[in-house]
């Protein structure tokens, strides 16, 4: 089978864009001929890449990949992160599949995390989403979008990584029936030493919406005598520095293996529902005991006990007590292996592609 695999922008960074290229790794490993289609190309990839205008778009803007897809020619087309309108029309009508890794297909503001703090349960309405905006015209025009995207999943074979995307997506008006949960694997990522001292992690963009600065407050009232080290870049790094803490910025594979190797526990408290949170399955894999609280999917791989959302002293708690029990004991490091094996994931994969294309 032949899958040419739609994208934004080609990276090597973000966790998207680490599971496409464990896709595209695992998918030539078993035989499958793929390609990939980007509007830019920013790191090196092991595939042919090929770039066409329109796809990076966040609002509706033109893109054609019908040259592309005659010189690949293929059976199905895999989009990926891609929320241009115009190009998620394109694939309509086609043999294509779309992996839903965010929001941004059924909320038009942050997540389901609402303006006043409140996590949100509900699907999209203009009476109850205009109250996650200050500018009413602002929030006309993306909501505009956000339906426009939301109409094309009606149409297409869906992949989600969590059932909780799952569920929202049903909430949203997606048939249940085109919805195939399909999680991430961890890829390419072995712990080693030579990282320095022992610490506490946090892992990924440093925005608002991951909460962190409740994570910081969390790794503050926990107590532990060990440093606090974001691994990650965005708004937030001035603001985390300003308070005395070192952030890496992002790393490559390797460096955040020996980040993971020194690290005595990984902090996670994202105030948007996560969708599925790969960096904690990550480090609890390598053996590094996550403290969380309840957030979108992260139940669904978490062996528990999580702190409810948004209860910093409970997470702080939980810190403690993951630095207290040390690494993940070896059983359920291979529970979880077995559980997100990368092969079984990926024939779960190709039954989508088949049903996509019409075979039984």
């Amino acid at each position: 089978m032949r899958v040419l695999h739609l994208v934004d922008r080609y990276l090597d960074r973000g966790g998207a864009y680490l599971h496409l290229a464990g896709l595209l790794e695992e998918q030539r490993r078993a035989g499958l001929v793929v390609a990939v289609a980007a509007e830019t190309q920013e790191a090196r990839a092991p595939v042919e890449v090929h770039l066409v205008p329109g796809l990076a778009s966040r609002e509706r803007a033109p893109c054609d990949p019908s040259p592309v897809v005659a010189r690949f020619r293929p059976d199905v087309v895999h989009l990926h992160t891609v929320v241009n309108p115009e190009a998620l029309e394109w694939a309509c009508g086609r043999p294509a599949v779309i992996t839903v890794q965010d929001h941004r297909y059924f909320c038009p503001t942050r997540g389901k995390w609402r303006l006043d703090g409140r996590t949100c349960h509900e699907a999209l309405r203009p009476e109850l989403c205009v109250a996650c905006f200050e500018d009413e015209a602002y929030f006309r025009g993306v909501y505009a979008v956000t339906e426009a995207r939301l109409a094309t999943l009606r149409a297409l074979r869906v992949v989600t990584l969590s059932r909780y995307m799952a569920r929202e997506l049903e909430a949203a008006g997606v048939p249940a029936a085109a919805v195939t949960v399909v999680p991430p694997f961890v890829h390419d990522l072995a712990s080693s030493g030579g990282g320095g001292p022992p610490c506490v992690a946090v892992v990924g963009r440093l925005v608002e919406s991951k909460g962190v600065r409740d994570a910081v407050e969390a790794w503050r009232r926990c107590g532990t005598e060990l440093p606090l080290i974001a691994a990650g870049t965005g708004p937030l790094r001035a603001w985390i520095e300003s308070q005395g803490i070192a952030v890496t910025g992002w790393l490559g594979r390797p460096a955040l293996g020996r980040l993971l190797g020194r690290a005595r526990a990984v902090l996670m408290t994202p105030r948007w529902q996560e969708p599925f949170g790969i960096a904690g399955l990550e480090a609890l894999t390598l053996g590094v005991p996550v403290a969380a609280w309840e957030s979108g999917g992260i139940a669904e791989w978490h062996p528990g006990p999580l702190a409810a959302w948004g209860d910093v002293d409970a997470v702080a708690g939980r810190l403690r007590e993951a630095l207290a029990s040390g690494p993940v004991p070896e059983p359920e490091r291979r529970r979880l292996e077995a559980l997100f094996q990368p092969a079984d994931l990926m024939r779960r994969l190709l039954g989508v592609y088949q049903h996509a294309v019409g075979l039984p």
